[in-house]
This record gives C-alpha cells, sequence and structure tokens, in this order.
C-alpha cells in the first residue's frame, strides 16, 4: 500500500470515529483484544492507535488493550472502506432485499436450534424459553423439541418452523405518518447491546437507533396515538447459514382494518443505508410480513430465554437457523 493511501486512511479513521457514538461504559463489555479489532477493521495497529486518540474506548486485560465489539462493528460499518467484517457482513445479509419481493412472500421451511447457556449457573433448576410463534402469522412450528425438564447448565430448543409472507400494508394514514416521521428524524443505525436498547431514550437521544429501541419508540408512539402495539423479537433467518446471530425487534400494531401488522422499521433503516434498489423491500417491512423473519413469543424489551437457578447472570441464547430446501 502506497504511503499516500496509509495517510489518508488514518484520517478517515479521526473521522469515522467522530461520527458515531460510542457504547457508554455503563452498557460497555470490552471483550476483544487488540488483535481481533484489527481483523474486524482490516487495518494496522496505528490505526487503532489513532481510533484510540479520537475516543475509542478500551480496558488493558493481561498488559493487552480490549475493546466493545458494538464499537468494532460500528467504526467498520461506517468506515466507507467496503473491506471491513462489519461491511461484508451487512451486505451479504441484505443482498436478497434487491431482488424480487416475491421470493419473500411463499412458506418457508428452516431448520431452528437454539442452545441456552446459563454461564454461571446455580444448580438445577427449569428453563423457559421465549420460543417461535410463527402460528399467528400463518405459519406453522413442528417436530419440537424443547427442555422440559429441569437441568443444570445447558439447554437445547428445536424444532422445524415454517414462515411465510403476506402483503399487508399500513391504511392507517396517522400510523404512516409516525412511520415516516420516524424514518426522516435522522436517527443514525448503530449495533448496541441488547441491555442498552431496552433503555430506547437512552439510546434516541444519543441520535442513535437500532431494532429493538426503534421498536419500543414507535410502539410507544403508535400507543399514544390510540392503537394497539407491542414492539415483540424475534429471530431473522438465513443470515450466513445460521453463523451471525442478530438480536431483531419489530413492532406489531393493529390496523384501522382490524389486521394485525409488523412494521420492521429497523430493517427498512438499514436496507436504505446498504443498497439502492430496495425500495420494494422497505415498502413490505412497513406493514408486510415476510418469510425471513421468525417471530417469537418475546416482548421487545425481554430476554429470550431465563433459567431459574439464581444467577444473575443472563443467559446466553445462541440460534442456528437454517432453510430446509
Amino acid at each position: 500500500m502506497p504511503p499516500q493511501a496509509v495517510k489518508i486512511n488514518a484520517r478517515a479513521w479521526d473521522e469515522v470515529a467522530d461520527s458515531i457514538e460510542f457504547v457508554p461504559a455503563a452498557y460497555s463489555s470490552k471483550t476483544r483484544p487488540e488483535s481481533a479489532a484489527q481483523e474486524m477493521l482490516r487495518c494496522g495497529p496505528g490505526d487503532i492507535e489513532t481510533l484510540v486518540a479520537a475516543g475509542l474506548p478500551f480496558d488493558v486485560q493481561s498488559g493487552v488493550r480490549h475493546f466493545d465489539v458494538n464499537d468494532l462493528y460500528n467504526l467498520g460499518m461506517y468506515s466507507g472502506r467496503s473491506n471491513t467484517q462489519p461491511e461484508l457482513a451487512f451486505r451479504m445479509l441484505f443482498r436478497f432485499a434487491g431482488r424480487q419481493v416475491a421470493d419473500l412472500l411463499h412458506p418457508k421451511s428452516w431448520d431452528f436450534q437454539v442452545r441456552l447457556d446459563c454461564t454461571e449457573c446455580g444448580g438445577v433448576a427449569p428453563w423457559r424459553f421465549e420460543a417461535p410463534d410463527a402460528v399467528r402469522f400463518g405459519g406453522a412450528v413442528n417436530h419440537v423439541v424443547a427442555p422440559t425438564r429441569a437441568s443444570e447448565g445447558t439447554a437445547e430448543y428445536k424444532a422445524t418452523v415454517t414462515t411465510t409472507g403476506v402483503r399487508t400494508p399500513l391504511v392507517s394514514s396517522e400510523l404512516r405518518s409516525l412511520t415516516r416521521d420516524y424514518l426522516e428524524a435522522g436517527y443514525r443505525w448503530q449495533m448496541v447491546p441488547v441491555a442498552m436498547q431496552a433503555n430506547y431514550q437512552l439510546v434516541h437521544t444519543l441520535g442513535s437507533t437500532s431494532c429493538i429501541a426503534a421498536s419500543l419508540l414507535l410502539a410507544e408512539r403508535f400507543r399514544a396515538a390510540g392503537y394497539r402495539a407491542e414492539a415483540k423479537r424475534g429471530w431473522f433467518c438465513g443470515v450466513l447459514g445460521g453463523a451471525l446471530d442478530l438480536p431483531h425487534a419489530s413492532v406489531e400494531v393493529e390496523d384501522d382494518d382490524g389486521v394485525l401488522k409488523t412494521v420492521d422499521i429497523a430493517k427498512a433503516q438499514l436496507a436504505a443505508r446498504l443498497s439502492s434498489n430496495t425500495e420494494a423491500f422497505q415498502d413490505l417491512c412497513l406493514g408486510s410480513i415476510y418469510n425471513k423473519v421468525i417471530p417469537s413469543t418475546a416482548s421487545g424489551s425481554a430476554a429470550f430465554a431465563t433459567h431459574e437457578c439464581g444467577s444473575q447472570t443472563p443467559v446466553h441464547v445462541r440460534a442456528d437457523i437454517r432453510s430446509l430446501r
């Protein structure tokens, strides 16, 4: 790489760091060592020094600087380099959004497997898992293997889940106006820790947004306008063969026609940012359902799983969702 290119990259990292909001210390978990940061951002030690000087938070563990993975994702996403791991991952994530919308409306089956880990387990106890709930949107859940007995440490949930898509655009002018106002407010999508997303007022005060935070705020505005609405969590399917586990949420609202609609506000935002030919998909996100999302019984700010062992450490939920052809 010529010297001039290195210099340009160093200045650009300054600009990127200034343009995003780093995770506040109260929600930050600095688990990625400096070597992993360089790999994620496709950068060198000098670039990390530049980012640290520009305010990138870190902790020193055993003499090595460690960073929050959300901060690293956001730096990569907004770097404009096209080769960072976050950019490549999200480009692959949304490559479907520029294709024919009809592909998202037919029934589709998924091999759904979730591993639950209570990492600081207090002993044998029952599990509670917010299971897939595709039935209420015309899908099905079959061949269920659930953690029905009390156990210690780990548990699994397995099922075959069928999703489908239906065009049900918002008919209420009030709901459409509130949705449009949110999209035009200028919030910047960022990767945010799930616990911080539940504090949706803080997220939006920082000028940021995320799927859970956006859904919680939009549901609140829908209810204030007199509509029955709730933010609900779920899973986004078929991402890197099940290898990318992203928290997902949307708003479920009863429209003027009495039909339960889904407003997937964050996916509409991301699609608009990442690709220029996703208008049809963005429209689909504003009221309709599509077959790449599995809804669950969990509310927008709730955990997917709990273990009644007394541990104060949240259960780690790892989903592996693969398309059945």
